[in-house]
This record gives structure tokens, C-alpha cells and sequence, in this order.
């Protein structure tokens, strides 16, 4: 099940680079690749994971590509009783995969610092 998530995860985020052990850093599309093939080396298995990144292959192709690239029809679509209990927007911030905006406004650039005249140390 998490192999799966990652999955779809990396595909909607594939240019992100991500970092993993001793530093060696490659594209997220590649991370579930690289889990397969750290567990494979650690435990010896690699079956469950191929099984999660067919499952999140068959999602994220029904739920997004075929629709999208191919112009299909919305075969996998949430219900709406869980959009119900699980709205999708909550205090400004909606969607998945999207930044949340910025809240502070960004200050006038003057070229100095504004710290205020403060006060001279040992004068009178």
C-alpha cells in the first residue's frame, strides 16, 4: 500500500529531487525504483513492492493520464460522501500537489535594512 502512494506521489512530482542515503540524489520518479532495489539488497524480496508500483502504475494511469493525455472518461472518480466527510479545501489551502500560497506580503525592497536608529553605546 505505501509502495503504491509513493508511486503516484513520485509521477505527479517527478522533476523534485530527492535525496536519499549518503546523499546520492536523483529525480522522485525514481524512487520507488531505488526502494525496490534497497529492499531487494536489505531483505531479499522485492515482490510486494513490484506489486505496490503496479497497483500505483494502474491508478495514477486511470485516474490521470487517461484522462488527461488520451481524453478518456474519469474512470476511477472519489465518491461524494467522502468529499463530504473530507472536504478538499480546509483555511485557505486546497488541493493536492499544489504550494501553498504566501501569507506574509513581501517587503519594499529599499536596498538597506529598516532596523530603526537604535541607540549609541557608551555616549552621553
Amino acid at each position: 500500500m505505501i509502495m503504491s502512494v509513493l508511486y503516484v506521489w513520485a509521477q505527479l512530482n517527478r522533476d523534485t529531487i530527492i535525496t536519499f542515503f549518503f546523499g546520492t540524489q536523483f529525480k522522485a520518479m525514481y524512487l520507488p525504483w531505488v526502494l525496490t532495489a534497497f529492499n531487494f539488497i536489505t531483505r531479499g524480496s522485492f515482490v510486494e513492492e513490484l506489486v505496490g508500483i503496479l497497483v500505483g502504475h494502474a491508478y495514477f494511469f486511470l485516474a490521470f493520464k487517461y484522462p488527461q493525455d488520451f481524453g478518456g472518461q474519469h474512470i476511477l472518480t472519489t465518491p461524494q460522501f467522502l468529499y463530504n466527510y473530507l472536504p478538499n479545501r480546509r483555511g485557505g489551502i486546497s488541493g493536492f500537489g499544489q504550494a501553498p500560497s504566501s501569507r506574509r506580503e513581501a517587503p519594499a525592497d529599499r536596498g538597506r535594512h529598516a532596523w530603526g536608529q537604535g541607540h549609541a553605546l557608551g555616549g552621553n
